[in-house]
């Protein structure tokens, strides 16, 4: 699954193909999910917020999957698959990127946080009212880009610029409250120097860890010790700068990341997914993509 933002689209392609050209294979496109002309988030202004799709991630809720969602100008929602229905959305500065929602994660009362990284903050929305409610809890982060629900430690955990954070989701479902119980710094490439937390995720073949992403390498965060490591198979040909996105596949311990390449519409695309353990790679015709996802729902 892959963050298309050349033609604004969310894209679940066939990984029995290592070219995807979808102009002239349209086969290779298993499902796709563009709220542009969609009644159901016509309130949500996509033409103006659905722009530089920029989180993709899958999800089983209560039995059923969905597709959660942001893009840089303000679109953020929750989105069952197959069918496209909303469970939820909200929009945050609809038309530019002075909030530039960047991650999200729906938590198991039905709330779901959003990670806003210009806007420096991390909400969390009553979404289990309803696909339109506007309810929210709110903390700073500098940088929030990144966020995953530890459901072992009953903690959200957020990425931002400089550090790691932990958040106890308190309150009630429907006035939700977070509080912050700890953060570590993250790696320093130069002194002085922010280190730029980009992406986080689940290790889904060590549990306990966490991938976090940062302007200068990859690295593995291990919970109960409280350290960064790069001791996981593949570290010398995964752990390199710029890295939008990283996580390995629960079947088969594959990992995949995505690096910008120069020479298209935007500095932070590509049309390549990198994939190790063992190497290889995945190419997008025209494509600019900015993050991948393995399809594994969880």
């Amino acid at each position: 699954m892959v963050t298309e933002q050349a033609s604004k689209r969310i894209l679940v392609l066939d990984p029995g193909r290592t070219v995807w050209d979808p102009a002239a294979d349209p086969a290779c496109v298993r499902w796709q999910f563009s709220p542009v002309g969609d009644p159901r988030y016509r309130d949500l202004v996509p033409d103006e917020s659905w722009v530089y799709p920029a989180e993709a991630k899958v999800r089983v809720h209560r039995g059923r999957t969905y597709l959660l969602t942001t893009a840089s100008f303000g679109f953020a929602a929750v989105v069952s698959y197959p069918s496209g229905r909303r469970y939820w959305g909200a929009t945050l500065g609809p038309g530019d990127d002075l909030f530039n929602p960047h991650s999200i994660e729906i938590l198991p009362d039905g709330n779901v946080a959003v990670a806003c990284s210009t806007g420096a903050l991390v909400r969390l929305y009553a979404a289990s009212l309803g696909p339109h409610a506007q309810r929210f809890a709110e903390v700073t982060l500098k940088g929030a880009h990144g966020l995953h629900w530890d459901a072992r430690r009953e903690v959200l955990w957020a990425l931002g610029d400089d550090e790691l954070v932990a958040y106890r989701v308190g309150g009630s479902r429907v006035r939700p409250a977070l509080t912050r119980l700890s953060s570590v710094g993250l790696p320093v490439a130069k002194p002085g120097k922010s280190p730029g937390g980009h992406d986080l995720f689940p290790v889904a073949g060590r549990p306990g860890r966490l991938w976090v992403t940062t302007s200068a390498s990859v690295f593995q965060y291990d919970i109960a010790g409280g350290v960064f490591v790069q001791d996981f198979a593949g570290a010398a040909e995964i752990a390199r700068p710029g890295v939008k996105a990283i996580g390995d596949d629960p079947r088969t311990g594959q990992a995949l990341s995505t690096v910008p390449e120069s020479g298209l519409g935007e500095t932070w695309w590509t049309t390549r997914v990198a994939v190790h353990r063992p190497p290889g790679s995945y190419t997008l015709v025209n494509g600019g993509i900015y993050k991948a996802r393995w399809w594994s729902p969880r």
